[in-house]
């Protein structure tokens, strides 16, 4: 989280240029989004048995459990000739580099907007503190579930939008990291979510290794973007920067359980 802040702070500096970063977790990591209430919504007994790491995003949405994924961050200017104003728009514009990456997959991948009244309620008040729970706009689909949990914010010109893109889920492990009004409210909710959100490995004969995700993902992102990616090293400067970052805010429990 600290090296995607500090990709945005250097891109609003204008020291580098637009960037996609793509990563993975040791230990895997809850990650709870910026206006959740931490010991409302979460287990942290369930989070330390698991020995999972545990850290608040910068970016808003519900908890993500980053484990068997890919994870992705695009930071680009909001001034950049290619990015809508708005906020939904500029999504669905970075989210088509996704997409192009789920079909160099083999996965017939697209869009699905909320249009009832109903769906639209939905995306105000999620039933639910798991990602892939929760809808979103411009979501990305794979026969009719969901297959990206994605969150986006806006700071000193630049956006910063970054997502799990997941080979399996371990539904058991995910829901027990959060609180609920009633063992049967879960029950519901995770039979309900199984529905509505899926995994590549699901929807594939041969699983996905990461290294296989990142070549279609950056192919993906380059098709979608109409862009070149060219590889960028952190120089040692760089590199103790985010480290600094990381100890003041992101490893600090001031930060992460603030709410």
């Amino acid at each position: 989280m600290a090296l995607d802040e500090a990709l945005l702070n250097w891109h609003s500096n204008g020291t580098i240029p637009p960037t996609i970063r793509f990563y993975g977790w040791n230990p895997a990591t809850l990650s709870v989004g910026y206006f959740q209430q931490v010991e409302k919504e979460i287990n942290l007994e369930k989070v330390k048995e698991n020995k999972l790491g545990f850290v608040r995003r910068p970016t808003g949405g519900r908890g993500v459990l980053h484990e068997h994924e890919l994870t992705y961050s695009v930071i680009v200017s909001e001034h950049h000739p290619a990015m809508p104003a708005s906020v939904t728009e500029a999504y669905r514009v970075i989210s088509t580099g996704l997409l192009e990456g789920f079909k160099e997959l083999g996965l017939s991948a697209y869009f699905s907007v909320p249009e009832s009244k109903q769906e639209k309620d939905a995306l105000k008040n999620p039933r639910s503190s798991v990602c892939f729970d929760a809808p979103s706009w411009y979501e990305l689909v794979v026969e009719g579930r969901k297959i990206a949990g994605s969150a986006q914010t806006r700071q000193k010109g630049v956006i910063l939008q970054h997502g799990s893109i997941v080979f399996d889920f371990d539904v058991d492990k995910l829901f027990d990291l959060f609180h609920y009004r009633s063992e049967r409210l879960r029950e519901r909710m995770q039979q309900q979510f199984l529905k509505k959100a899926v995994a590549i490995n699901e929807l594939r004969e041969k699983p996905v290794s990461m290294q296989e995700a990142v070549h279609a993902f950056k192919n993906g992102f380059e098709k979608g973007l109409d862009i070149i990616l060219e590889p960028y090293t952190l120089t040692a400067k760089e590199e103790k920067e985010v480290q600094q970052l990381a100890k003041e805010r992101y490893e600090s429990d001031e930060w992460n359980y603030r709410r």
